[in-house]
This record gives C-alpha cells, sequence and structure tokens, in this order.
C-alpha cells in the first residue's frame, strides 16, 4: 500500500518503573526518544496516567520538530496497569478525547513485548520485571490473558516480590525465627545500615524509598550463585512462577504438541541471571521440548513502535520496522523528569 513516508507517529511503551516514548515517521526515522519513571494507571491513578501520556507526547513532538498544525497520525500507547477491559475501555476514551493525534489506542505493556520479541503466531511471553504478567496467542487469532492484579489475582513474582522476600527472610534470619541467609548481608548493603531491622523501619517511615527494595535482586541472584540455600528457594520459586504463566497459556491456546515461541522480557528476565535460568531452563525444556525460548535484547517501545508501523504501512517486516529497530539500536533514550 502507498504510505506517505513523512507521517509521524509516536509509540510508548509504559512499565511500573519507566516509560519510553518515541516519535518516529512511517518511513522508520526515530526523531525523538525520550525515557521517564512509571506511567502504569495503577500507581499513578487513571487520569493522572494519561495525563502523564499527554506530556510526553508534547515533549516528542517538540523533539521532533512537529506543530500543533501537523499532529502525527497515530499514538499507541502500551501500558502496565491497562489490565481489565474496563481499564482499557476507560483509558482509552480519555486519550481519544485529547486530541494528539488521528488515531489513538491504549493496551496493555504486554503486547509490545510481544510484537518485538516475535513473529511467530504461536507464542507466549512474558514479563517479570518491577511485576509479572504474560500474553499468548496462536495462529488461529485467540488469545491468552491474565488480569494481572497482584496477589488478589494469584500473582507472585518480579523484582518488588523478589526484593520484599529478601527483606522478609533476612529479618526473620537476624531475629532467630528463621534460618541463617547472606540475605542479611546483602540488605545491610544495600541499604547501608548495621541492621536489617534498621532497613525495615526506615521503609517504613519513609526515610528509604521503595526504590531500594528493587535493587536487591541482582543481591539476591548473587547469593544464590553463591550457593546461599534461602536465595535458590526464592529464585526457584520465581522460576516456577513463570513456567506457571506458559503453562496456562499454552494449555488454553492448544501451543504444546507444536513450536512456538517463548520470550522472556523485563527488568529481571532481560538481564537473563544464571540463577534464575538454572532453574527455568530446565523446566521449559522438559515441559515444551519443541518450544523456543528467548529473552527480548531490545527496547520493547520497539514493539509499540511497530504496532504503530503495521498499521501505518500494511506490512509487519518491511524496511522502515527494520530502519526502525536499527535507530533505536544504537540511540540512548533522553532521561527527562
Amino acid at each position: 500500500m502507498g504510505v506517505n513516508e513523512d507521517r509521524g507517529f509516536i509509540a510508548v511503551d509504559g512499565g511500573n518503573s519507566k516509560t519510553d516514548v518515541v516519535a518516529a515517521t512511517a518511513d522508520g526515522r526515530v526523531r525523538a526518544y525520550v525515557r521517564t519513571g512509571t506511567s502504569s494507571p495503577h500507581r499513578l491513578g487513571y487520569r493522572e496516567a494519561i495525563d502523564l501520556i499527554g506530556k510526553l507526547v508534547e515533549t516528542v513532538s517538540a523533539e521532533a520538530g512537529w506543530g500543533s498544525a501537523a499532529p502525527p497520525a497515530r499514538v499507541d500507547a502500551l501500558l502496565a496497569g491497562a489490565d481489565l477491559p474496563v481499564e482499557v475501555e476507560r483509558l482509552n476514551a480519555d486519550a481519544r478525547s485529547r486530541g494528539w493525534a488521528e488515531r489513538v489506542n491504549v493496551d496493555n505493556d504486554t503486547f509490545a513485548l510481544l510484537r518485538a520479541g516475535t513473529a511467530d503466531r504461536n507464542a507466549v511471553a512474558v514479563i517479570c520485571g518491577a511485576g509479572m504478567n504474560s500474553i499468548g496467542r496462536n495462529e488461529r487469532g485467540e488469545w491468552s490473558r491474565f488480569p494481572a492484579l497482584g496477589p488478589i489475582t494469584g500473582d507472585w513474582g518480579g523484582g518488588e516480590e523478589l526484593g520484599d522476600n529478601v527483606l522478609f527472610h533476612a529479618a526473620r534470619a537476624e531475629d532467630g525465627r528463621g534460618p541463617a541467609t547472606a540475605l542479611c548481608d546483602a540488605v545491610r548493603t544495600r541499604f547501608g545500615t548495621d541492621t536489617v531491622e534498621e532497613a525495615a523501619i526506615g521503609l517504613h517511615l519513609g526515610t528509604f524509598g521503595r526504590e531500594l527494595v528493587h535493587g536487591l535482586v541482582p543481591l539476591l541472584f548473587a547469593a544464590a550463585d553463591a550457593g546461599d540455600a534461602c536465595a535458590e528457594s526464592i529464585v526457584e520459586r520465581q522460576a516456577e512462577e513463570i513456567a506457571a504463566m506458559v503453562r496456562v497459556s499454552a494449555r488454553r491456546l492448544g501451543l504444546g504438541g507444536a513450536p512456538f515461541t517463548i520470550v522472556g522480557g523485563g527488568g529481571v528476565l532481560a538481564a537473563a541471571p544464571p540463577a534464575l535460568h538454572r532453574h527455568l531452563s530446565p523446566r521449559l525444556a522438559a515441559e515444551f521440548p519443541l518450544a523456543t525460548y528467548t529473552a527480548l535484547d531490545r527496547p520493547p517501545v520497539l514493539g509499540a513502535a511497530w504496532t504503530a508501523l503495521d498499521a501505518l504501512t500494511g506490512e509487519v517486516d518491511g524496511p522502515a520496522h527494520r530502519r526502525l529497530a536499527a535507530e533505536l539500536a544504537v540511540r540512548e533514550p533522553l532521561r527527562i523528569a
């Protein structure tokens, strides 16, 4: 199909810990690329999340040199926290009322991971970042999704849960309720305190920010690599939770008996920690011997951008898609408050 290569679009990948926004043209040229904190409506509020996306749209439009007289053709915002159909409908209604572009689409960030990770029509993507979520599809056009509302919908895992478990076991080890573990030293090191109790009290009183908890995750994996039994048990549980999401989606979609692709993304899986894959890889190989696992090694915002390009160009792997991927691979986002 013919396409105006100068037509602009904006793509948003909004996570629980960071939000990436790209402004580009239909020929795949990146005009702006920025990063800020969370845009999750569960963390900010629904209207506040859309307010933030609106400010980011203005920022990248200005960076791209697009005036208000020439709005982009599309804004595709794929956000953590856009989980339930009623939430997606509410977010879209608000976003589309803002007049950002000719077409505006808001949906869940798992779509960005899946689109960036594979072109396979039979695939399951798992995000293990600050939290956990998963999406799957098959060649018949069927989908598998989870509510992903946290413990109330049976979710466990991700950086925040892992960090909280480090604190839990370290506190119990320090006061004698639990077995000794190297995680005590991990907490003291991360928080710069003499005791785990001081770290916990500081969190409770607001002296320390929650970002310190997420920063315990690399120390957890290091402790597991060093042979700490408590750390190893936490990591093993995380591996089983990832495998469980794949297992359920594969069953729902009828994928178990044929080749399919498993995509891992989010900060935890993207880092590919050996301690985690010692447990995850054998599980996936035993249950799904025909599946191929791949960890996303490019920014998930590429998936949101490709989603926009798919609509603008009528292609799913054209020259514009390849150019956009190449430009994002060598470009660092501008960090903004």
